[in-house]
């Protein structure tokens, strides 16, 4: 693409670089100067613009846009809808509740052949919403070469996709310490962490704080996932949550994670059925370790305790005011 300054009489049928207001009018960037541009510039005494003018072997802003976008979401994709490429850019949305999961390597490929070519994303297992943005495709210059566009489009294949909530109903199991009503504070911010990926809870079910019992109510359990929430944190893998999943015929993964808040997690299996159990800061409706195990289980994804491992890379998430003891203020 060749840019910069030309005399007027050379300027018909270039691109505007910037925008100029002249004789009362705006003319604006990356408008194409014809006819009544070029009369508008006269009149206001100007000699000299500065354009864009592609080569024949380059390809518009919003064409290379809008292909490098269809090439990531084809139509129909599961999940995501693209916008409308204007200015160079086309927006990749959310079409529902779930997670985004773009393919790192293939992106970087994709941003590594041109940089007038580029894609943003979201992080990895983001939770998204309906009309949520999920990524934005920019070209930068007004025309990119055609065979770096088409280096990129291969690039951009499977690049991207949300894993849609496949999971339907949960039941929460709360522990008791005493014959006291228990607060639905938990319940709640549980509740609405399931709403948001389309699912629904279970009755409520509150049993004493003790194995017994509670293995009892998680073999009773009938929803897609099980929920256990203890009156007291769970300390050992051989404490009574856990033990009492075991005692019901499940299997325990993995009992703690590198995410603060939700250290105290822990997570199993009952016939196939996921088993978490949740940390005490689950009761907080704030971000927390929880949201990261809870929201890949319910999209149908395999959480192992070497996944879980791999989190503490930006695991320390913001302090919860709820949480009984804060972290240390130095």
């Amino acid at each position: 693409m060749r840019f910069g300054p030309v005399p007027l009489e050379q300027a018909e049928g270039a691109i505007l670089a910037h925008r100029i207001e002249a004789a009362g009018k705006v003319l604006a960037k990356g408008s194409v100067v014809g006819p009544e541009a070029l009369s508008i510039l006269r009149a206001s005494g100007v000699d000299s613009v500065i354009v864009a003018r592609p080569d024949p072997d380059e390809v518009d802003e919003n064409e290379a846009a809008a292909r490098l976008a269809a090439a990531l979401v084809p139509e129909g994709t599961p999940g995501l809808r693209l916008t409308k490429a204007s200015t160079g850019r086309a927006n990749v949305m959310a079409t529902g509740p779930g997670l985004f999961l773009p393919d790192v390597a293939r992106i970087n490929s994709l941003n590594a052949v041109h940089p007038m070519i580029t894609l943003a994303t979201l992080p990895a297992f983001t939770r998204v919403e309906d009309r949520a943005m999920v990524a934005t495709v920019k070209i930068i210059a007004y025309a990119v070469p055609e065979a770096a566009l088409a280096k990129a489009c291969h690039h951009a294949v499977g690049a991207m996709r949300v894993a849609l909530p496949a999971l339907r109903s949960a039941t929460l199991i709360e522990t008791t310490l005493s014959d006291d009503p228990m607060p639905e504070k938990g319940r709640k911010a549980v509740e609405l962490r399931i709403e948001r990926l389309g699912g629904v809870l279970d009755a409520r079910q509150v049993v004493p704080h003790r194995t017994e019992p509670l293995a009892e109510a998680i073999r009773a359990a009938k929803g897609d996932v099980i929920l256990v929430l203890t009156a007291s944190a769970t300390s050992d893998e051989n404490d009574v949550a856990p033990a009492a999943l075991r005692q019901a015929g499940g299997r325990l993964e993995r009992f703690g994670m590198p995410v603060d808040p939700g250290n105290l997690l822990f997570i199993g299996d009952l016939a196939g059925r996921p088993v978490i159990g949740l940390p005490g800061c689950a009761r907080s409706p704030a971000m927390n370790g929880a949201d990261w195990v809870l929201e890949r289980v319910f999209c149908g994804l395999q959480v192992s305790g070497a996944d879980i491992a791999g989190m503490g890379v930006g695991g320390l998430l913001k302090e919860i005011p709820q949480r009984g003891r804060l972290r240390s203020q130095e």
